[in-house]
């Protein structure tokens, strides 16, 4: 008698377990306000940031050379472009920045073949080939 009861015990008891310790309080709190101009000047900043960073890169500083414009041409035109404008440019720019040259990821598949080599050799495995 005590087998067949034996798993819906168990099934019963984490069950219950689950319900009465996984879940978490709700915790409330204020947040601060903030002025919306000022939230948005602070974001247009951050975004104007990440674009001058972005056309510090080597590859993009060329490329512009050589559509004949200049740093000050730059500055002028990124100072009267909306905010819509800079936020899509940002977010362009999040593209070039997350870019390389290659270097990294050669030297990451060069580790990983070497932990390849290493594995097998440990497992006394021979690599042949053909």
């Amino acid at each position: 008698m005590l087998r067949k009861l034996r798993k819906p015990a168990v099934t019963l008891a984490v069950a219950g377990w689950f319900f009465t310790f996984n879940s978490a309080p709700a915790i409330a709190g204020l947040v601060s306000s903030k002025p919306a101009s000022e939230e948005l000047s602070m974001k247009r900043d951050e975004e104007v940031a990440k674009i001058k960073r972005a056309l510090e890169n080597k590859l993009v500083e060329e490329k512009l050379k050589a559509y004949g414009l200049t740093k000050e041409e730059i500055e002028k035109k990124l100072s009267e472009m909306n905010d819509e404008q800079i936020h899509m440019l940002a977010k362009a720019s999040n593209r070039v920045l997350a870019g390389g040259d290659g270097l990294g990821l050669l030297i990451g598949v060069l580790v990983v073949a070497i932990l390849i080599v290493i594995l097998l050799k440990l497992l006394n495995k021979e690599i042949i080939i053909r």
